[in-house]
């Protein structure tokens, strides 16, 4: 009875969670998704379009660290569905605004809204899930990003041929707004809440031994902290400025339609669904093949070569499409011609999905990876506070993917400003390359085990 008891409330409350949490995503990025609308109505440069969303990026990197905090002190539940209804409500105010500063406000707001939603839902997740199963359930909760980011383009396009842009994010905020009520009734913040064992319990009476222990500046002076926060900042930044300004690249400098934007945006989030579960799996089973210690980590070989993935991708996407159609056909197109005559789709049109997929996968892999890595490298007593730290250094290069992106495409185009991006993360690649059997234990290592 209490496993069937398990199996019933494991289910309604990870389907709460995973529609919640692609609302909250998707209600994240409406602003991008209607972005060309607005433009047509409200006249907006680049340095207001870098602000509005560089606004987001900053008041999320500070709530989720609020966030995280609170998720230990007060109901899981009440936090989760609490965000929910102010991301909804924060949409519905969005789409009655005209002004930039509004417009900024309400979407630093929105940030501020965004971050109660995944703390709660590690929490949660943890309370209803054994360790052996916790990884694979986080794995599969993140990928509700990459469904609201691949489907969120294309239902904003078709919606887009019968409502004006304010329509859109008016809906989209009351059906967000009236799901948190969903939420907050189905949701469970552990197995005690309705009568079950506790199976964090379990798992501790289970568990043999404790991992090491450090002081706070033992952990914060290990270099390969500071080593993983460098690279996920890069990561994260390529990936944000790409998903951010890549449909606008392709429609302003490489004359493509605002439906083959919107259809690279959808790819790109499809690619990073596949690439995000892959990471976990392949890189999962290095370590249990060649197990962890204290220099260089299994999972690094996999992280450098979609690292490298990223910037092959992002090489291709810009040198190979073009405004025009070259008089004599390139390799790619050759190549791609029979799957084009197959499904009746232009070769370019498929080579844009192809890289926009490949850019996904490549993407989403490492930012799946360097969260996994800097939990498991860091000493028990920190292994949140690691993630914090890298997570915090993420929403830095998210924030540089905002205004500071936008006025290197300002003052020059958006061709040189995704050159910039390319340059850096060739280099952080081959940098990560070159310390990979660092020492990876963080903080203080025992005189046996080292």
């Amino acid at each position: 009875m209490a496993a069937t008891g398990y199996g019933y409330y494991r289910v309604v409350i990870f389907l709460c969670m995973f529609t919640g949490y692609s609302l909250y995503f998707f209600n994240r990025k409406t602003f991008s998704f209607v972005m060309p609308s607005v433009m047509e109505e409200i006249e907006l440069d680049k340095d207001d379009l870098g602000m509005i969303t560089s606004s987001q990026t900053m008041a999320y990197a500070i709530s989720k660290f609020i966030s995280g905090v609170l998720s230990d002190q007060i109901s899981a539940r009440w936090l989760f569905s609490i965000g929910l209804f102010l991301v909804g409500g924060i949409n519905i105010a969005f789409s009655w605004s005209s002004t930039v500063s509004m417009f900024s406000l309400l979407w630093f707001i929105n940030g501020l809204g965004q971050g109660c939603g995944w703390p709660p839902c590690g929490k949660v997740l943890r309370k209803w899930y054994e360790p052996s199963q916790f990884g694979t359930w986080w794995s599969v909760l993140s990928c509700s990003m990459n469904l609201a980011g691949s489907l969120g383009p294309l239902m904003v396009t078709v919606l887009l041929q019968y409502y004006d842009w304010r329509t859109i994010l008016a809906m989209s905020g009351v059906f967000c707004a009236a799901f948190s009520f969903v939420c907050l009734i189905f949701v469970k913040n552990e197995p005690k809440d309705v009568g079950l064992p506790s199976i964090e319990a379990a798992a501790k009476k289970g568990a043999k031994g404790a991992n090491n222990k450090s002081t706070l500046s033992e952990f914060l002076l290990s270099p390969f902290l500071w080593v993983l926060s460098l690279g996920y900042l890069v990561v994260f930044g390529v990936k944000t400025a790409a998903t951010d300004w890549g449909q606008l690249f392709l429609m302003q400098e490489k004359g493509q339609t605002a439906l083959m934007g919107s259809t690279y945006m959808s790819a790109l989030e499809v690619g990073g669904f596949v690439g995000s579960l892959s990471a976990g799996f392949i890189s999962d089973r290095a370590v249990a093949r060649k197990g962890l210690s204290t220099h260089g980590n299994p999972r690094h070989g996999l992280l450098i070569l979609m690292m490298a993935g990223m910037y092959v991708s992002m090489y291709l996407f810009r040198v190979t499409i073009t405004p025009e159609i070259p008089e004599e056909a390139p390799l790619w197109v050759q190549v791609i011609h029979p799957v084009s005559v197959l499904l009746g789709v232009s070769e370019k049109e498929i080579w844009i999905l192809f890289l926009g997929a490949m850019f996904g996968f490549s993407s989403y892999g490492p930012i799946a990876l360097y969260g996994v890595i800097a939990s498991e490298s860091a000493p028990s007593n920190f292994c949140g506070t690691s993630h914090a730290v890298v997570a915090l250094m993420a929403n830095v290069g998210a924030f540089m993917a905002g205004l500071p992106f936008s006025t290197i495409a300002k003052q020059h185009s958006w061709n040189m400003a995704f050159w910039v991006a390319e340059v850096i993360m060739g280099i952080t690649t081959i940098a990560f390359f070159l310390v990979r059997n660092m020492r990876t234990k963080m903080g203080q290592i025992t005189e046996k085990m080292d």
